[in-house]
């Protein structure tokens, strides 16, 4: 188990021919449409694979969040793949239970640190996010190719961690009860309800704001230094007992894994993500909202 999961550019480019390292490519978009005057909002999930075929890290394979890591079969969008179907894109991938995978998006963000939380689901540790993503990794002129990497299949054994995912009914008797901190990782309008997506807007009652874009420097997207990221979960309410049960959700269940991945770095570890999250939630009506 990796104690610090985050990775810099330097790191990995001086570790970038070791052949247990696997750089993945997660890129992708969650492209939003506002109306202001409704307060509603539209989002519309994509892959970018084509940018990935243009030029990606040497070595990296790719994986689109919107199919390739999703269950097909489950009527929430994007929820995490069964086992089996999980273990067999890893596999093909030339991901074994040895690989350290090292997760990047464009900026370091919500699709990378979801990869990071699907693994660590499925008992696999050996899993770290790059700091600052694509993005920085061009900016600091390091090689890039549009070959496609060497992949010899790989034994990928997975042993699901339930602790780690909550169902709608864990969260409601967490809400209920008070017995886990949850935590809603998007931003302060769909929180409030003041933008919506879907019927209903708000939150799940007790749940507390920390919005995940808050924990990365805006202007190169790395996430902030400890001692910030640790101001700002105090200041959103979690507790400083590190064993505290906390359970993060948003949208679709992957800017959770934000929060959840900066929470994992600075100690917690009782942690799990609501993979249905507001898509799942706000539709249905026999699940309490609060605004």
């Amino acid at each position: 188990m990796m104690e610090d999961p985050l990775v810099s550019t330097e790191w990995l480019a001086k570790h970038l021919n070791d052949p247990e390292i696997r750089p993945v490519d997660m890129r992708g978009y969650v492209k939003l449409q506002n109306d202001p005057e409704r307060g509603t909002q539209r989002a519309e999930y994509t892959g970018a694979r084509e940018e990935y075929e243009k030029a990606h890290i040497p070595g990296a394979v790719y994986v689109d969040w919107t199919r390739d890591i999703v269950d097909p079969e489950d009527p929430v969008p994007v929820q995490v793949a069964p086992p089996e179907r999980f273990a067999e894109l890893m596999s093909s991938l030339g991901i074994g239970d040895g690989t350290l995978v090292v997760a990047y998006d464009h900026k370091g963000d919500q699709f990378a640190t979801r990869l990071w939380w699907a693994l660590m689901y499925y008992g696999h540790d050996r899993v770290a996010v790059l700091d600052g993503g694509w993005n920085k990794w061009v900016s600091e002129g390091r090689p890039v190719t549009a070959a496609p990497p060497d992949v010899h299949p790989a034994a990928f054994t997975p042993h699901p961690r339930p602790g780690w995912r909550k169902t709608a009914g864990e969260v409601l008797a967490a809400s209920e009860s008070g017995s886990a901190l949850i935590l809603d990782a998007r931003d302060r309008e769909q929180y409030t309800g003041e933008l919506r997506r879907g019927r209903r807007g708000g939150h799940i009652p007790g749940a507390k704001n920390l919005h995940s874009a808050a924990l990365r420097d805006p202007e190169n997207g790395t996430f902030r230094p400890v001692e910030e990221l640790e101001r700002l979960v105090r200041a959103a309410g979690v507790p400083g007992d590190r064993d505290h049960p906390l359970i993060a959700y948003c949208n679709g269940g992957v800017a959770a894994t934000v929060d959840l991945f900066t929470l994992y770095r600075l100690g917690y570890r009782n942690l799990a993500n609501y993979d249905g999250s507001w898509n799942e939630w706000g539709p249905r009506e026999d699940l309490p909202a609060e605004e």
